[in-house]
């Protein structure tokens, strides 16, 4: 293909021209390759100029695409551009597997996507990405391999695995008990899966089970003037007191922190820990990105965390607080720390309960 001007606006690999005039048409300018090799060569010999996104065809396969992601992630560079994959022909399967594996940013159709949609997310990706990579650098270069907070990350570890190993076999019979009532209420599916931003801003999909009506995500718009945080100026939390888009079976499994319990694969997997900060939806999580408040995310996410105790007893609490406890939180944590707040979790969740 030929270059659109210079390297910048985007860098598109594979031959399908609808896609590339759609690009050319968002960007003005770009280039466009037709295999994975000339992209690796071209793209790690620029110093200056660079795309402001990547997209990649399906059709390379699994081994050569996870080989250029792993190239992308490497670069000190390119490692911070987002990397999307069009999805006109990819398999189910394919998807998973780079759902899974975390080889791309966002896999999407190109031709669904108008400018200003494409535009908000490639934004919004690349602010995650350079700020996740500031964090980690920012952890790697106070944090040796061996002291005294990588052998409290070691035990927390250890712990949060076993917990959940033992829990999920435990609780298996529940889960079932839970995935029918769910269901026999409300057709739909059983778990509720919503990206979230984790420590380092890492964005992976996060569990619970459904307590919402099918496509109530789709109505909070409808909602917004009930949000308990519409007035915060710095953030964009959104919680209702009473949410009608809740179902019966559903604000029973909230009074009682039930439909929690999914979290526990997501432990399991890494993506979380037992105590932490509470990972955030993407739209919360791209508001606390400046120095202060990004602090919160050097703590790995959790199902229980240090503003759910302090918390008890009280029926709102403001965004402020809720930032000060998670960078407290974040400043302070350890194996011990964590111990104590899941032995006050409880009461905190009786509490919650009768209220």
């Amino acid at each position: 293909m030929k270059k659109l001007e210079s390297m910048a606006g985007f860098y598109y690999i594979g031959t399908r021209h609808d896609n590339i005039a759609k690009l050319v048409s968002i960007y003005q300018r770009g280039y466009a390759s037709e295999n994975l090799d000339q992209a690796i060569a071209e793209l790690t010999a620029q110093s200056a100029s660079l795309p402001d996104m990547i997209c990649c065809e399906s059709d390379y396969g699994r081994r050569e695409i996870g080989r250029f992601a792993d190239i992308l992630s490497g670069h000190p560079l390119l490692s911070r551009i987002p990397f999307l994959i069009d999805a006109a022909t990819i398999s189910t399967a394919d998807q998973n597997y780079y759902v899974r594996n975390k080889l791309a940013d966002d896999i999407l159709l190109i031709k669904d996507w108008d400018e200003n949609r494409l535009n908000a997310k490639i934004r919004f990706l690349h602010k995650f990405k350079t700020r996740a990579i500031e964090l980690e650098e920012q952890v790697s270069s106070a944090d040796p391999k061996f002291t005294p907070a990588s052998m409290h990350s070691f035990l927390k570890r250890c712990f949060d695995v076993l917990v959940a190993v033992v829990a999920l076999a435990f609780l298996a019979p529940l889960f079932i008990l839970i995935a029918l009532s769910v269901w026999a209420e409300s057709r739909g599916p059983v778990i509720y899966v919503s990206k979230r931003a984790g420590r380092g801003y890492r964005i992976f999909n996060f569990y619970k089970f459904r307590t919402m009506f099918d496509g109530a995500d789709r109505r909070i718009g409808e909602f917004e003037h009930l949000n308990q945080y519409r007035d915060a100026k710095e953030t964009r939390f959104f919680k209702i007191n009473n949410d009608p888009r809740i179902t019966r079976v559903g604000r029973f499994l909230r009074n009682t922190s039930l439909d929690e319990l999914p979290q526990l694969i997501n432990v399991l997997t890494g993506d979380m820990s037992l105590v932490g900060n509470r990972p955030l939806p993407l739209y919360e999580a791209e508001t606390l990105t400046t120095d202060d408040l990004a602090k919160r995310f050097l703590a790995p996410a959790g199902i229980t965390g240090l503003w759910q105790i302090k918390k008890r007893g009280r029926e709102e609490m403001s965004v402020e607080e809720r930032i000060s406890l998670d960078i407290d939180y974040a400043n302070n944590y350890n194996f011990l720390y964590d111990l104590w707040i899941m032995a006050n979790t409880p009461q905190a969740l009786i509490q919650k309960a009768n209220t």
